[in-house]
């Protein structure tokens, strides 16, 4: 199953983060963000362009020590077709290097919406007598609170392509409380969705014991995701929130099971917006973002040991 597959990336780079590729153009160093501009003008090609060769020289910085990439869809649409095109490209040179790829889409719908959303991300098209992949992604997150007939025409791709999925269960943005939190008989929202990701997943487990059904669960409420760990034994853990939204290392240990398996924790703009740091206005933005993740990854060594 692919859950296999990135937790044995994960053992063998002993590092269980993912780079989240969420650009906007000011993101880009400035250099390259004019080379760009001189080409295509200040227009939605140039940003576009800036952006798939920012995420170009960020993973090939990157590849031999992180095991995943997330680039997040809406930043890439907010650019029209050009955008998502640069999505495509970005996905495909990810694959090549070695990636293992969650495309951060978020969707949720239903019926035949929901099978086009899975078909277009995860699987195939049918154009004539031929199959054709669109995006190709290796997982993505998707958003279940419609309910099941959100979520099953995901798992029967994933099924049939050697796929997973990552379903928002207990989200890190500071308003997750108000729906989330809520009482639902005897038991809270987020733990009904968690139940409910497990339970479709069941049948699903690969070598290492997951189903194909993850959960986004956030840093930043450390408790309640010690809490989903213990319930949600065969449920692999994405993990927001971690840096810039104030979830820590030692927030984040509560992720994994007693082996260091079973969760990745994800950062966005501390990797690619480390060079902002330096003072050296953009040259270095591959080192910095190197050294950012190497921190990262020894900062979790601290308090999660991978075997």
């Amino acid at each position: 199953m692919s859950f296999d597959v990135l937790q044995d990336k994960i053992r063998a780079m002993k590092n269980p983060t993912v780079v989240g590729l969420d650009p906007k153009p000011e993101y880009v160093p400035p250099q390259m963000r004019k080379e760009c501009y001189d080409q295509y003008g200040e227009t939605l090609e140039g940003a576009a362009e800036a952006i798939y060769r920012f995420n170009c020289g960020l993973m090939d910085a990157l590849c031999d020590i992180v095991p995943a990439v997330k680039p997040q869809a809406a930043y890439y649409e907010r650019l029209g077709w050009r955008g998502m095109e640069a999505l495509e490209r970005t996905i495909r040179y990810a694959r090549e290097k070695g990636f293992f790829v969650i495309a951060d889409i978020k969707r949720g719908d239903i019926g035949s919406t929901a099978q086009a959303y899975s078909d277009g991300w995860l699987g195939k098209t049918k154009v004539g007598s031929a199959e054709r992949t669109a995006f190709d992604a290796d997982c993505v997150t998707i958003n279940g609170y419609m309910g099941s007939d959100a979520i099953q025409p995901f798992i029967e791709t994933c099924k049939a392509e050697d796929k997973c999925l990552f379903v928002l269960v207990k989200t890190s943005n500071p308003s997750s409380g108000e729906l989330q939190d809520m009482v639902a008989g005897d038991r809270v929202v987020y733990k009904v969705m968690g139940d409910l990701t497990e339970r479709l997943g069941r049948g699903t487990a690969g070598r290492h014991g997951f189903h194909l059904t993850g959960a986004v669960v956030g840093a930043t409420y450390p408790s309640d995701l010690r809490e989903l760990r213990r319930r949600l034994e065969h449920t692999f853990f994405l993990v927001p929130g971690y840096g810039a939204q104030g979830g820590t290392a030692e927030d984040v240990q509560y992720a994994f099971n007693k082996y260091g398996h079973g969760a990745i924790v994800n950062s966005s703009r501390g990797i690619m917006c480390a060079w902002q740091k330096t003072g050296r206005g953009g040259s270095d933005y591959q080192q910095a973002a190197r050294d950012a993740a190497v921190a990262m990854r020894d900062d979790i060594k601290q308090f999660v040991t991978i075997v």
